[in-house]
This record gives C-alpha cells, sequence and structure tokens, in this order.
C-alpha cells in the first residue's frame, strides 16, 4: 500500500497548478498504486500535450516515486466546458 490518497493528490494539483477540477479515481482497489485523473488547469493554456503532462508530473514528483501508474487526461477550462456541454 503507496499511503497516497485521491484526495491527496487532488488537493496538491488544486493548490500547485490551481486546478479547477480533478477528478481522480484509485484503479488498484484502494491500494493507492495506479491512479486514473481528468484535471483542468488555466495553467495549461496554450501548453501542448506533453508540456501539460510535465506540468502535472513535475507537481506530483514526490508521489510518483511511490505510484505504480497515473493515467491523466489534461484540459485548459475552456475545453473542459466543450466537453460538458457535449455530454
Amino acid at each position: 500500500m503507496s499511503g497516497i490518497t485521491g484526495k491527496q493528490l487532488e488537493d496538491k494539483l488544486k493548490t500547485e497548478i490551481e486546478a479547477e477540477h480533478v477528478s481522480i479515481t484509485d484503479m488498484s482497489d484502494g491500494c493507492g498504486a495506479k491512479f486514473d485523473a481528468v484535471i483542468v488547469s488555466p495553467q495549461f493554456e496554450g501548453k501542448q500535450l506533453l508540456a501539460r503532462h510535465r506540468l502535472v508530473n513535475n507537481t506530483l514528483q514526490e508521489e510518483m516515486k511511490i505510484i505504480h501508474a497515473f493515467s491523466m487526461k489534461t484540459y485548459t477550462p475552456e475545453q473542459w466546458i466543450k466537453i460538458k456541454e457535449n455530454q
């Protein structure tokens, strides 16, 4: 068990990269080793996908040493609004 929770990751992303929306799902049956995330932040504006992922990975650098797998989808607030409108 890694001891890392989705809530801890969510709080850090909201604080560090000013994420407006973070949805993290523990895909490892509660052991905290595999997470799936949707992250919406204005800091993603003008950044390509790789740069967005680097920003998240750098923010969670310490946690990534323990987490086995971290899958993410990153959106700007404008992209997120469009996604929500199309659901």
